[in-house]
């Protein structure tokens, strides 16, 4: 009985790894006859497991979607992933899933095997909820979009400000600055463009389906990031120490664009609501950069540095 219980989780946790198995390959994994297989199949079934099946040549198993949610296997990594995630959505920007995420988070610690609460307890995630300063995300918009962005169907919408319905094709969500961005192609303007979902009045039902079209550039984080820096009311530009094509120089192009320079540099165009923000955003650069073209954002980088000097002595001398 306890090894017909275990193979039984062992072919559930198969059919949660892809979309879909022939007969022969469950039983070649699991040891068994196909007959085996139909037969434990059926006993899914019964615990209201939706198994979808296709007869001939060509057929094979796989799990959709039924009536009700029924349990889920994770292994280790998942399970932590999962937690990691849902500690991150107690302080989302999609309205009403910041309790929702703490609820599915009290139940998944719940029954964390002592060794993953350690490991998730080590990784020191805040769960306190910082004061919302932007717009937030119905959650009905952002999962309807999701969905439209899985089925390659165009999304029709009517953006805050105008009257005038527009159709695109999703490229991508992306989530950017606590904003959530949709990166599209535009018909009405034969271009993509970048749209924030906070913004957005979804109009139902959705669009056909679409071939979708390579963005330019296959980066939508960085096409997104380089929308948002040119809006910002304060730009600069940087010299980085460091070529485009290198990975500390990518690892800005979430605050800006990137242009290359030669095979030692590189000019970042960034933005930001002013010197004094941009100062403090460029801190967290690992890499050394030049302002080439900002005067204001020079002097601010200036007066925090001068005030950094000074608390740093202050403590030297304290500490003797």
């Amino acid at each position: 009985m306890k090894e017909a219980s275990g193979r039984l989780l062992r072919l559930l946790g198969l059919l949660q790894m892809r979309r879909e198995w022939s007969g022969q390959e469950l039983a070649d994994r699991l040891d068994i006859t196909t007959r085996t297989v139909r037969r434990d199949i059926d006993k899914l079934r019964a615990l209201d497991y939706p198994v979808q099946a296709a007869k001939g040549i060509t057929g094979g198993y796989w799990l959709g979607a039924g009536a009700e949610l029924p349990p889920l296997l994770l292994d280790d990594e998942e399970a932590v992933a999962i937690a990691i995630a849902l500690r991150t959505a107690t302080g989302s920007g999609v309205a009403g899933q910041g309790e929702t995420a703490l609820r599915a988070l009290v139940k998944l610690e719940q029954v964390l095997p002592e060794r993953l609460r350690n490991r998730l307890n080590a990784l020191q995630i805040a769960t306190v909820q910082t004061p919302e300063t932007t717009p937030a995300v119905a959650v009905d918009v952002l999962t309807a979009i999701a969905a439209a962005c899985r089925d390659q169907q165009r999304v029709r919408f009517r953006y805050a400000g105008s009257d005038m319905t527009r159709t695109v094709e999703r490229h991508q969500l992306v989530s950017w600055g606590r904003r959530w961005y949709l990166v599209a192609w535009d018909g009405g303007r034969a271009d993509w463009r970048t749209f924030r979902v906070d913004r957005m009045e979804l109009k139902t039902p959705v669009g056909p389906r679409f071939t979708p079209r390579a963005l330019p550039g296959d980066d939508a984080a960085a096409f997104v990031a380089c929308g948002i820096a040119q809006r910002w009311p304060f730009r600069a530009t940087l010299r980085l120490h460091a070529p485009a094509e290198s990975d500390a120089a990518r690892a800005t192009a979430t605050y800006g664009s990137l242009e290359p320079v030669d095979e030692h540099s590189c000019l970042l165009h960034i933005g930001s609501e002013d010197a004094r923000s941009l100062t403090f955003l460029l801190g967290a650069l690992t890499i050394d950069f030049d302002v080439v073209d900002g005067p204001e954002l020079a002097r601010e980088l200036r007066a925090t540095a001068e005030r950094f000097a000074a608390a740093a002595s202050a403590g030297l001398r304290e500490g003797k």
